[in-house]
């Protein structure tokens, strides 16, 4: 394989399992001019168990606009270069999206090297529909606004795939509980493909009750979760143009509230629709 020059490969790294490293990526970082890494000591572990010793960049959130002209030059130049991001592939929940956004602007080549991702991952052992999905990465840290957030997706018909800590896991579940039905179908992913992988579902109430009972609250998590299994009616559809206008002069309770006046329908499925139609307008 010979790599083209000025080029940047986005490459998809392990997301715990090293033996999930594909042959194409092993050889991509074996012959690229630079690495432009999250973190070049997590990156320089991966290295050190290829047998790689490779010139390496910072690339992360905090230096993103600085090293994007830093790039930029070093492509012009003819090297090619690869981002990667500590585990998974890059952009998903991880820098890389105005570098390859600027990049394909001025008509520089970004070639993808595929490779694990913990969303497909989890979803591929959850159980739950994969038909259509939305991936809505981390929640809020505060309460207040993961409950919002939370709020404005529960009629949400996709099945959704959420990111957590092990800080907020026991607390966002909880919030799960609150807001979702307690027949919603979740399964929670732990540690994928590391040594502590577990992976257990059941409803909310049930894998709130796991987490705060077990010794499960440590390591990284994917949450997926069913979809609202009722779709929104045909007259809450013929409402949203109302509702929408309403939300452009008042509060989300307040346009529901209003709209449950004209059109006679009850004001909690307006209300959960005025809070995701807010959500799409932010």
């Amino acid at each position: 394989m010979t790599l083209n020059k000025g080029v940047l490969y986005v490459v998809a790294t392990p997301i715990g399992n090293l033996g999930d490293f594909t042959d194409r990526a092993k050889q991509v970082l074996s012959e690229v001019d630079v690495i432009a890494a999250e973190d070049t000591r997590t990156t320089g572990k991966l290295l050190n168990y290829l047998g790689l010793k490779k010139t390496m960049m910072p690339y992360h959130e905090h230096n993103e606009t600085r090293q994007l002209e830093v790039i930029e030059t070093k492509l012009s130049q003819g090297q090619s270069i690869a981002l990667v991001s500590d585990a998974g592939t890059p952009l998903i929940s991880d820098p890389g999206y105005p570098l390859v956004n600027q990049l394909l602007s001025k008509d520089f080549r970004v070639i993808p090297i595929p490779g694990p991702s913990a969303i497909i991952t989890a979803l591929s052992v959850s159980g739950i529909a994969t038909d259509r999905f939305t991936f809505e990465g981390f929640l809020p840290s505060k309460a207040t606004a993961r409950l919002s957030k939370l709020k404005a997706l529960v009629n949400e018909p996709r099945t959704m795939v959420f990111y957590e800590s092990c800080h907020r896991i026991a607390a966002c579940l909880d919030d799960f509980k609150k807001v979702f039905e307690n027949d919603r179908k979740i399964t929670v992913c732990r540690e994928l493909t590391k040594k502590f992988e577990t992976i257990a579902s059941g409803t909310t109430a049930e894998l709130c009750q796991w987490v705060q009972q077990s010794q499960q609250q440590k390591g990284e998590f994917v949450l997926v979760v069913s979809g609202q299994s009722t779709a929104v009616d045909n007259d809450l559809l013929s409402a949203q143009p109302i509702l929408e206008t309403l939300l452009s002069y008042l509060a989300p309770s307040q346009a529901a509230a209003a709209t449950a006046q004209i059109t006679g329908l009850k004001k909690k499925p307006l209300y959960q629709l005025a809070l995701s139609l807010q959500e799409d307008l932010q």
